[in-house]
């Protein structure tokens, strides 16, 4: 089992990261047993971290989870006080980022979530009544069916921080707009009044979310690339420090090898958020759902004492075959 996860402040969780484990011969190995991770309280992350830690355990390894946001994660990371990362959301996280890699401590495994994105979203019904750019939003009868009103999560997010620029800089006719700033709850809960009486609705969407499955949306193409380049497409990177991806080649291939889809992610956010299931159990149904992806997870990795990952993992889990 995951030992559990509670916020504690960076000088505290740096000093229980630190505290000595006792081992039975039985994993004394050269790698060392533990693998420390950040889990912002974010549905996706949460879950995916919960899913390496069934594996990375099931391998020999012991796993420690600490709540913390990503501002703490970042500095943890540098300190040698965490060990990984899987929810490097860039650009959203960009300055941070880059201010962390240029300290040469952090090792950039690459992206694990395909498909990633943030943008305007508006009910399919509204998009196939023609609203499919950010540019429709300028159209004075779209914007009046929409009552000039973007719906969107909390003051101070990215997100908000990204509309209320777009008001300022009129980007998309957007400077006389009200925003509708909410918790992503309260936001939601509008799209799903506004969905129920078809009535028309914009508001501050992404994928990875449950969102994407619940409702049937789309997303609107952002030729300005308000929301980030590409129109908001966006990577989640897993970051390692340097001082473990060298000790913990093993463990660092392992989660080199995680990779999601969006699709993945919004099922296994569902699972957790929506249906308010344990982590832990909605990520054993989908390893056991996707042996497929699972065995290239564990593709050369092996189990701390030199057997071979798949075979162990497959067995444990009860995973059916490929």
């Amino acid at each position: 089992m995951n030992l559990p996860r509670r916020p504690i402040p960076l000088a505290l969780a740096g000093a229980l990261l630190a505290a000595p484990l006792t081992w039975s011969s039985a994993v004394l190995a050269e790698e060392p047993a533990q693998v420390r991770f950040s889990v912002p309280a974010w549905p996706g992350v949460t879950v995916k971290t919960a899913l390496a830690s069934q594996l990375l355990e099931t391998l020999g390894y012991e796993v420690r989870q600490q709540e913390l946001g990503s501002t703490i994660t970042y500095e943890a990371l540098t300190q040698g006080e965490l060990d990984a990362f899987l929810a490097a959301w860039l650009p959203a996280q960009q300055s941070m980022f880059d201010t962390t890699m240029e300290k040469g401590l952090i090792v950039d495994l690459g992206n694990n979530v395909e498909g990633a994105r943030l943008g305007f979203a508006v009910p399919t019904y509204v998009y196939e009544a023609g609203v499919t750019s950010a540019e429709d939003l300028a159209d004075d009868e779209i914007a009046d069916k929409l009552d000039r009103t973007v719906y969107s999560i909390e003051v101070g997010s990215g997100m908000s921080d990204t509309l209320n620029e777009a008001v300022e800089n009129d980007t998309y006719g957007l400077g006389d707009w009200d925003l509708s700033e909410t918790s992503t709850p309260g936001m939601l809960s509008a799209v799903d009044a506004a969905i129920n009486r078809d009535e028309w609705i914009v508001f501050a969407g992404w994928t990875p979310h449950w969102m994407n499955i619940e409702y049937d949306v789309k997303y609107l193409t952002d030729t300005q690339d308000m929301w980030g380049p590409d129109g908001g497409r966006s990577d989640v990177r897993t970051l390692v420090t340097s001082d473990f991806a060298e000790a913990s080649p093993n463990a660092t291939k392992l989660l080199d090898q995680l990779s999601f889809t969006a699709d993945d992610q919004s099922a296994m956010i569902r699972g957790f958020s929506y249906e308010e299931r344990e982590p832990d159990a909605v990520a054993l149904d989908w390893i056991r759902a996707n042996p497929g992806k699972v065995q290239d997870f564990l593709d050369g990795v092996t189990t701390r004492d030199g057997e071979p990952a798949w075979p162990v993992v497959q067995q444990a889990l009860d995973i059916p075959d490929a």
